[in-house]
């Protein structure tokens, strides 16, 4: 049997991330291959609690991503590595690229001590493939106006998106071997066929 697969979905707020989820859950289901979905911050109870806080409470950067990153350990211990050593697929609407898109890029916190979060809270775990969808910021911003309400992340001006999303392109610069950049902004179409050949590039 192979290798259970981790997946995991980034871009900035308003790329499209979610619209996404239903085309590669299709496409394991086309491949036969069991999968759970989740979300970070979230995913567990107590982590769900902590999405609660981290997207409504104003806080210090630094509170804020030490929060993310203990969502995150519990995440990891109670779900991620369960399901992949039973043999299911993990889906993850974000991991901790988007912290150091969103707390380094979009904050401004020290990379180096997100990474040392990273080392503490992973070991070498890292995901399989990373879909990093991208799209410009003009465009994700006129997206997230349909909403009736935003988060306190979604309300941040476009100079903070543009900070994140030069900090995922970055990310996907440095790690080519697990990043796949998607444009957001294709025909869906075009986005399904796309999904569908990187997905079963992992089953081979």
């Amino acid at each position: 049997m192979k290798k259970a697969r981790f997946i995991t979905l980034e871009g900035i707020d308003g790329a499209g991330k979610s619209t996404q989820m239903s085309r590669i859950e299709a496409a394991l289901d086309s491949l036969g291959i069991g999968y759970l979905v989740t979300r970070e911050p979230g995913g567990t109870p107590l982590g769900e609690k902590l999405r609660d806080i981290l997207l409504h409470q104003d806080m210090h950067p630094e509170t804020e991503a030490l929060l993310m990153f203990a969502s995150r350990a519990e995440h990891l211990s109670s779900v991620i590595r369960p399901a992949l050593e039973a043999g299911t697929w993990v889906i993850s609407d974000r991991f901790t690229d988007a912290s150091f898109a969103y707390q380094g890029g979009g904050r401004g916190l020290d990379y180096g001590k997100l990474a040392m979060l990273e080392q503490w809270v992973q070991g070498t775990f890292r995901p399989d493939l990373t879909l990093l969808f991208d799209v410009p910021v003009e465009v994700a911003r006129k997206r997230l106006m349909k909403n009736a309400s935003l988060d306190r992340f979604e309300h941040e001006r476009d100079a903070f998106f543009g900070r994140v999303r030069d900090a995922y392109l970055d990310r996907a610069a440095r790690f080519p071997e697990r990043f796949v950049v998607i444009d957001s902004g294709a025909p869906p179409e075009e986005i399904g066929e796309r999904l569908e050949e990187v997905i079963a590039t992992l089953c081979l």
